[in-house]
């Protein structure tokens, strides 16, 4: 178990100084809920995602585990359901498990997990964001 939590942290790497995360949050906003008339409120498979990001309770907890400011303040998973706090946890699951900053790896990762952007299952989600992307 340790073994794999060193490697876990050891792969992930910190985005390149200048990085812009905000193209693909927005593009990963447009697939996640980009239809929906009140993003906030949204809910998903099955009651376990909400907000505009779609964000599962394990993945919020995953994110606070490595970055406990996230609840500095009372946050709870609720709390994803606003844009602004929800994108600070998607970053901090990022630095946690993204082996590279690129919209694939990151975007695959947001919605297949820590190993997301090694999973089939993910490349079908990677094309719609890589076609909000372009959209942009």
């Amino acid at each position: 178990m340790l073994t794999t939590l060193i490697v876990a942290f050891t792969l992930a790497v910190n985005p390149p100084a200048g990085f812009n995360p905000r193209p693909i949050l927005d593009a990963i906003r447009q697939v996640e809920t980009g239809g929906c008339a009140d993003p906030a409120n949204a809910v998903g498979d099955g009651g376990k995602a909400i907000g505009p990001y779609q964000i599962w309770a394990t993945y919020w907890a995953d994110a606070v585990e490595y970055d406990p400011s996230l609840v500095a303040n009372g946050e709870t998973h609720q709390s994803v359901r606003n844009a602004a706090y929800a994108e600070r946890v998607i970053m901090a699951y990022w630095r946690r498990y993204a082996p590279s900053w690129d919209a694939q790896t990151l975007s695959r990762i947001h919605n297949g997990g820590p190993k997301g952007h090694k999973r089939g299952a993910t490349l079908k989600y990677w094309g719609k964001v890589q076609a909000a992307l372009m959209g942009q």
